[in-house]
């Protein structure tokens, strides 16, 4: 292998997607990966891309690019039910793979996914990033290391607005069977970062619902139908005797951002930010043992990636990436890889399960 991973990135437009906000700025600061090709489905997008981004080669078939000699690595960021055909490609090519959260559009997709990668044995990471924010890991070994006791309650949520009205090209996510919505990713990231700090559920209620049934397209003025649940709300109890709460939405105008808030035997913590935890830095706030809470830094020991990574979206795929490097390197497993994107999957289902079934469901099968 070469002194740097050879990376291909699949799905590179620089006019749209997930891509050019973060994946793209992101390898380009990071001292782990060369971005060696970018494949998106027309040539002359990927040669916009190559020359932005300085990538040496630029593809419109990921086939081609998966049987170039110089790739080490892939990366899939498309939109979610394009997830699955490339993703496996890659793993069938022998290539380590990276893939965008949600892992497939299905839990079966994902699972299948999941097993390729471990038969073919190559290093796989799925992109929930709240995993590698450096607030969320200094927070996760705060309550592992005991600094609000047992924990007794916790509280977690993220409202955002802007459900009524999006451009045409993005009202594809109208449809729940797509696998792209509410419930799937801003509660899919957001519960992921708190079943990471506080560990897993047990038993779960909920409550998933479509609260805007019509949305309006702002570039042609047309009325689609929604399907995709735009409210979240569960309730339920952890595995280590806790209960906890959560309400997840996206309603139609401003909302008060994300919020954690951990209740212990012995202290407080709440971590909190404008946007969301895998995309933007959180406050980190704590007490022990008192009632008034302070602002807590985090130590530079969770910072992966170097100085010159841009703040904002980029950060914490930079993080994921140094991570996803080591593990490649080393030929050790990465987290979060694929199986995490399948136990995730499951609780998705669980918490659909609650919804439609009006009870309480035990979580994967546990008792």
């Amino acid at each position: 292998m070469a002194d740097k991973i050879r990376l291909g990135i699949i799905g590179a437009n620089i006019l749209r997607g997930w891509a050019p906000r973060s994946h793209l700025p992101a390898v380009v600061a990071s001292s782990e990966f060369e971005l060696t090709a970018v494949c998106t489905t027309r040539q002359e997008s990927a040669e916009e891309c190559r020359q932005k981004f300085g990538a040496r080669l630029a593809f419109d078939d990921y086939q081609k690019m998966l049987a170039h000699p110089d790739i080490d690595a892939v990366v899939v960021s498309l939109r979610v039910p394009s997830h699955y055909e490339p993703t496996v490609a890659a793993l069938n090519a022998g290539k380590h793979v990276y893939t965008e959260w949600p892992l497939g559009r299905t839990t079966a997709e994902a699972k299948e996914m999941a097993d390729l990668a471990q038969a073919m044995g190559v290093r796989n990471m799925v992109g929930l990033q709240a995993r590698a924010n450096p607030g969320i890991l200094y927070t996760k070994d705060l309550v592992d290391s005991g600094y609000v006791g047992e924990v007794m309650s916790c509280n977690m949520s993220r409202i955002e607005g802007g459900v009524l009205e999006r451009t045409s090209d993005r009202t594809w996510t109208k449809d729940m069977d797509m696998g792209a919505n509410t419930l799937t990713i801003s509660c899919g990231h957001s519960i992921d970062a708190l079943r990471f700090v506080v560990g897993d559920f047990t038993h779960v209620s909920s409550v998933v619902s479509t609260q805007a049934k019509e949305w309006v397209e702002s570039d042609t003025k047309l009325m689609v139908d929604v399907t995709s649940p735009d409210n979240i709300l569960v309730s339920g109890r952890l595995a280590n005797g806790g209960v906890c709460s959560v309400h997840v939405a996206n309603n139609p105008w401003a909302g008060s951002g994300f919020h954690i808030e951990i209740y212990g035997r012995e202290g407080t913590l709440l971590v909190s930010s404008e946007r969301a935890p895998n995309t933007h830095t959180v406050r980190l706030q704590g007490v022990r043992e008192g009632n008034t809470l302070a602002d807590l830094e985090v130590p530079e020991k969770y910072t992966f990636v170097l100085e010159g990574m841009p703040q904002g979206e980029p950060y914490n795929v930079g993080q994921m990436y140094y991570q996803f490097g080591q593990g490649i390197s080393s030929g050790e497993s990465c987290q979060p890889d694929f199986n995490t994107a399948v136990e995730l999957h499951r609780f998705i289902d669980n918490i659909r399960e609650a919804s439609e079934l009006g009870r309480e469901v035990a979580v994967n099968g546990g008792k």
